[in-house]
């Protein structure tokens, strides 16, 4: 799961607005930070890869060209929780151009939905053809563990909110678009793939996102089990509808940092999660940079 966000006085956090009211203005906003990104790198990535809480490492084993501080980018907001760097990385894998968003911000922060997809539609502007997105969730299958590695095969949506609300941006896609596909099987089998070459056991299963920040109760993570639920978190699916509605397919994989409230007899805590992230990075970058490669070859 996602950790609670810092104290106002973190002098990173831009307090929300009331972001952009007009289709006009949500895609000159959008279009002004693809100009921007594009005038420090004439890089044409094909690939983006969102990088979620303490799984940021991924980028050490990349050949950077330019990072850029999610604060630079007009339009974007700064990250304000611990295990999200807030950089806009455009590299490089093996030849292959990506750009990569090392951390998110989150819904919890207090910013609009619409700020929460903003960094994503710029990078599915920029010309992505796929999207890997990564997080860091809690696991409410019993048969899971922490530090499992899950390939996220369809969510939940229980933000209380589509990020889709609002007018709707033409140039991004249409008014309703199709969920049915928002992670396809044939970028999940390539994943499963690269882990089978790499000696990994791979779990899979359905992603579930709260608003958060407070982490779940028991009896609430009982009754997400009853939903369907095998993992929750506090991220991800804006971003994922975001890109369904731009048809970019998305592969989504989620570190199961803990096991959710009430299946151990233990409190949970964010050191968990970074310490949990911690021993799996090294199998999550290989994880990452294999589908890469696959996706790019």
């Amino acid at each position: 799961m996602q950790q609670p966000n810092r104290q106002p006085t973190d002098p990173r956090y831009t307090p929300p607005s009331k972001f952009v009211q007009t289709r006009k203005q949500m895609i000159e906003a959008i279009n002004e930070a693809v100009r921007f990104v594009r005038s420090r790198s004439s890089m044409q990535p094909r690939v983006g890869v969102i990088l979620g809480s303490g799984l940021g490492d991924v980028v050490d084993a990349l050949e950077v060209e330019t990072a850029i501080p999610y604060s630079e980018i007009p339009g974007a907001r700064a990250s304000t929780v611990v295990g999200h760097q807030g950089r806009m990385i455009l590299a490089h894998v093996q030849g292959t151009p990506v750009v990569v968003m090392q951390g998110r911000i989150h819904f919890y922060e207090g910013y609009e939905m619409a700020e929460v997809m903003f960094l994503s539609r710029v990078i599915g502007r920029l010309g992505i053809e796929k999207l890997i997105v990564t997080n860091a969730a809690g696991g409410i299958n019993t048969k899971f563990q922490a530090g499992d590695l899950m390939l996220i095969s369809d969510h939940i949506n229980m933000m209380g909110m589509n990020p889709l609300r609002g007018p709707n941006i033409d140039d991004l896609g249409v008014r309703f678009p199709d969920m049915s596909e928002a992670y396809p099987e044939s970028l999940r089998d390539i994943a499963k793939d690269v882990a089978r070459e790499l000696g990994q056991l791979i779990q899979e299963g359905v992603y579930l996102a709260l608003s958060g920040p407070s982490y779940e109760t028991p009896a609430e993570i009982r009754a997400l089990r009853h939903l369907g639920a095998d993992a929750v978190g506090m991220s991800t699916v804006p971003e994922v509808i975001a890109m369904s509605q731009m048809q970019i397919p998305v592969l989504g994989i989620s570190c199961i940092t803990n096991m959710a409230a009430g299946i151990l007899k233990q409190k949970l805590t964010h050191q968990e999660v970074m310490d949990t992230t911690a021993r799996v990075q090294k199998d999550f970058t290989a994880l990452v940079l294999g589908c890469l490669q696959r996706f790019t070859a």
